[in-house]
């Protein structure tokens, strides 16, 4: 009994913990003057973590044990069944199953005490993970050649995506994805394919890579009228690291990623060496509609032409920064416009910025309505 309740005690002390740190957590985002202010969506993430960690608490329980759990209400049917969301959950079913029966031997079969044969009467099961690693395969293509008084004739073989090459297309779609969604290095990839007996150079995949590339450019070139078609495009661009061997050390490429709207949900990302205007003017090349952007010099050229057909679309969380920055130093001034912006615009995104300021607020609400807002559109 002493065991039981000194660990019932350590469970609610680490319940207790848990719920100190989640309020800690909620507390610091909404009063942190420097930090964006967190938006329903977000205070949603609170409550999805405390459901988590909820279910994490919960004790597991040891197959087959819930006849021995005094807590467990016999009559509460699907209600009891529903909360009860810890313990062990069920292995997927879509995974490929092997079954390994385990027998006694033929000796133990036979009872030695009332001298009789035992007889089945059930089984258990159990189930567990397996991971097979995965292995590169040799396929050998042969072509039959035949031939007669005046011809020959050789039997011809599938195309592959680099022709005369070692690697297959199942092997490229392996680099390309350990790359771009593992996040793997092709050193890494290199040492990996060593562990399996085989020497592939990280130059050779990046020479696959490079052809790979160009056999994707009809798809990439499809995505893209697709996101032409939005009405609004987003993009920004990402600082990357890239070795030239021109250079003693590894100077800083561009990643620009382009966003569609709902309707056309498409995002593709475009390289550049640097971060001149030239590389976002190539790649939205009669694209006509609603650029949103930041307050990035490169983009002012697109919209001071009217013949260009593109229109600025601000970032209100770039120009929230700002505001935020100024009322540390200038509040009497910043407050009403700040106030200003939330009653011109009614973005709910605006309204948390409000809450940086409270304890002005309420001179700041009797001013604004007396006065009308400082900003408008």
């Amino acid at each position: 009994m002493v065991l039981d309740l000194i660990t019932q005690l350590d469970r609610e002390c680490s319940e207790r913990n848990k719920i100190e740190v989640l309020l800690r957590e909620l507390l610091d985002a909404r009063r942190n003057r420097k930090s964006e202010q967190l938006s329903p969506d977000q205070l949603a993430l609170f409550a999805a973590a405390w459901q988590a960690r909820q279910a994490e608490a919960e004790p597991i329980e040891p197959d087959g044990s819930d006849e021995d759990d005094p807590n467990t209400n016999p009559g509460g049917g699907e209600s009891a069944s529903k909360k009860r969301t810890g313990g062990r959950q069920p292995l997927p079913r879509h995974l490929k199953r092997e079954r390994i029966v385990h027998d006694l031997a033929e000796a133990e079969k036979h009872c030695s005490t009332c001298q009789q044969d035992l007889r089945p009467i059930g089984e258990e099961s159990s189930e567990r993970y397996e991971y097979i690693p995965a292995k590169l395969t040799v396929i050998e293509d042969i072509c039959k050649k035949y031939a007669c008084a005046c011809t020959v004739k050789t039997a011809t073989k599938p195309s592959q995506p680099i022709e005369k090459s070692t690697a297959g297309a199942s092997l490229l779609a392996q680099v390309i994805v350990a790359k771009t969604a593992d996040h793997l290095p092709l050193h890494r990839q290199e040492k990996i394919f060593e562990r399996h007996g085989v020497d592939i150079s990280r130059k050779t995949m990046g020479g696959w890579l490079a052809q790979c590339a160009d056999l994707l450019k009809p798809l990439f070139g499809s995505m893209k009228e697709v996101l032409f078609q939005s009405k609004v495009i987003g993009t920004d661009d990402t600082s990357v690291k890239v070795l030239d061997v021109k250079l003693p050390f590894a100077r800083t490429g561009r990643i620009w990623p382009y966003s569609g709207d709902a309707a056309h949900p498409v995002i593709l990302y475009d390289y550049t060496a640097t971060r001149e205007r030239a590389g976002p003017e190539e790649f939205l090349k009669g694209y006509r509609g609603y650029l949103q952007a930041d307050a990035y010099g490169g983009y002012d050229a697109f919209f001071k032409d009217p013949a260009r057909g593109l229109i600025e679309v601000g970032c209100w969380a770039h120009a929230r920064r700002y505001f935020h920055k100024a009322l540390e130093s200038d509040q009497p001034r910043m407050g009403p416009a700040l106030l200003g912006c939330v009653n011109s615009n009614r973005s709910p995104s605006w309204k948390s910025c409000v809450t940086t300021c409270r304890r002005s607020r309420r001179r700041y609400c009797r001013r604004a309505r007396r006065d009308g807002p400082y900003v408008t559109r």
